[in-house]
């Protein structure tokens, strides 16, 4: 069946991961798409006709997920390495790493203003990062199980996480505490994000669900079953008219929220997809799964009417806005009835022009810049000291330190060092940091065991005092 007007089309595919594709993330400008995969890269997309797309080289294992900058100048990646790093989006690759988590990380989030970011990880721990100083700030421990995701919300007063323990929690970023928390029965939710104006959190269930709660009056608003298997990713229309769904039965489905009901039901896939995103204006959106495409999608049915509602939605990015409670979203609880007239988009049924799909690829070598970890100590600088090598992070530094940044740029590869110029041969630096990291995860382990044995003394001591209450009150009876 031709698709109409304002049905989505796919508009280009990308070949170049060589496994799953885990994460894609738009630039701000939507001119760019970064992807991660399973095959341990990360690859930068161009738009423009025959540009080439960069791959970088550098994690040691599945990188779970990516994430632009709000600025665009920073590439956020987790990965199973247990690391995070921060690249910067050009043909050098440079990076700086945090040593984030004692196990996989496998999600990582900015705040809007970009001064924050959020990472999730097995450890059942979420950890908050100061990208000024690239430096650790808090961890938010609640979780009794591995957690999938966490998220800011647009003002970046809260958090959202969900875990394999069947709760999604709700964080506040000032007194570091959960303050609310949902649970579920069926099934643990892979993926939740907020939507465009912080009133509503949407899941996306192993239970095949997907599943939109109101945070304003604290109760499940709207609940789908559309997928016939675990669905992996959401993502909001920035509208937030619409959510996009990606499952493992291969398709994505597009939900009316207003109306509350199925109204798209996408296939481009071969397997699995096991991720989606709109582009920051709506205009695009982009998936990936275990067939190890990129698929970009135009949108079309928003294009008439969204721009206002994308401009009011953005006003909430701001503390100073008016407290999003106010707003009127959803209009009302629609209640999702399974039967409905949905269109099907099927972009192998039909005969499309579709561009390259396999543009060059360059690979990047990746090389350090800093590397930090969650127990790193960073005093501030001297007033004698050079403030612009302190913060590490080039797209937040004062505007002072601009010139000499502007300096060291045509400085940046000649850093590098060749084969030929290192001291030490390259095999025993890589067994170096990998004792480095081993010496790292011991000391957090040996913290953490530090911890648990303190809560340990304090119980027995209560229980200590309470028999010897109970013996005293029983001496009296007596």
């Amino acid at each position: 069946m031709a698709s109409a007007p304002e049905d989505p089309v796919l508009e280009r595919y990308f070949k170049g991961h060589k496994a799953t594709v885990t994460s894609v993330d738009f630039s701000p400008n939507s001119k760019q798409l970064a992807t991660a995969s399973w095959d341990t890269f990360l690859m930068l997309w161009n738009f423009r006709p025959h540009a080439r797309a960069f791959r970088y080289v550098g994690h040691k294992d599945v990188v779970t997920s990516v994430q632009f900058s709000p600025l665009g100048n920073l590439l956020a990646s987790a990965s199973r390495d247990r690391t995070v790093r921060l690249w910067i989006p050009d043909k050098r690759g440079k990076y700086s790493e945090f040593k984030a988590h004692t196990a996989p990380v496998r999600s990582v989030d900015f705040s809007a203003d970009g001064q924050l970011l959020a990472t999730a990880s097995e450890d059942k721990s979420i950890k908050v990062w100061n990208m000024y100083r690239q430096r650790f700030l808090y961890s938010l421990y609640r979780h009794t199980h591995w957690v999938r995701c966490a998220k800011f919300s647009p003002d970046g007063r809260l958090i959202v996480s969900c875990s394999e323990d069947k709760t999604i929690k709700i964080w506040d970023t000032t007194n570091k505490q959960c303050i609310n928390n949902f649970s579920d029965s069926a099934g643990f939710a892979n993926f939740v994000d907020f939507n465009p104006n912080g009133t509503c959190i949407a899941a996306a269930g192993s239970d095949h669900t997907v599943k939109v709660w109101d945070l304003r009056v604290n109760r499940l608003l709207q609940h789908y079953q559309v997928h016939s298997c675990g669905v992996n990713c959401v993502s909001f229309h920035p509208s937030g008219n619409c959510l996009i769904t990606a499952s493992s039965d291969g398709t994505l489905k597009i939900l009316d929220l207003l109306e509350g009901r199925l109204i798209y039901t996408l296939q481009g896939h071969t397997g699995p997809v096991f991720t989606v995103s709109f582009s920051k204006g709506g205009e695009l959106f982009s998936s990936g799964g275990a067939d190890t495409q990129v698929l970009l999608w135009r949108t079309n049915f928003e294009n008439r009417y969204c721009k206002d509602v994308i401009k009011r939605n953005l006003k909430r990015l701001h503390f100073d806005s008016s407290p999003h409670l106010l707003d009127i979203y959803p209009r009302t609880p629609h209640l999702h009835e399974g039967k409905t007239e949905t269109v099907e988009v099927n972009p192998k049924l039909e005969v499309m022009d579709l561009q390259t799909s396999a543009p060059p690829v360059v690979d990047i070598l990746s090389f350090h810049s800093a590397t930090t970890t969650d127990t790193d100590v960073r005093t501030p600088p001297g007033k004698g000291e050079d403030t612009c090598s302190y913060f590490l992070n080039p797209s937040l530094m004062p505007s002072e330190c601009a010139p000499a940044t502007l300096k060291k740029k045509t400085e940046d590869v000649s850093d590098v060092p060749s084969e030929s110029q290192r001291s030490i041969p390259l095999a025993v630096t890589d067994a170096l940091e990998h004792i480095m990291e081993q010496l790292n995860v011991l000391t957090q382990t040996v913290s953490i065991l530090e911890q648990r044995l303190t809560l340990t003394e304090d119980k027995l001591k209560d229980c200590l005092e309470n028999q010897q209450r109970l013996c005293s009150a029983l001496q009296q009876k007596s």
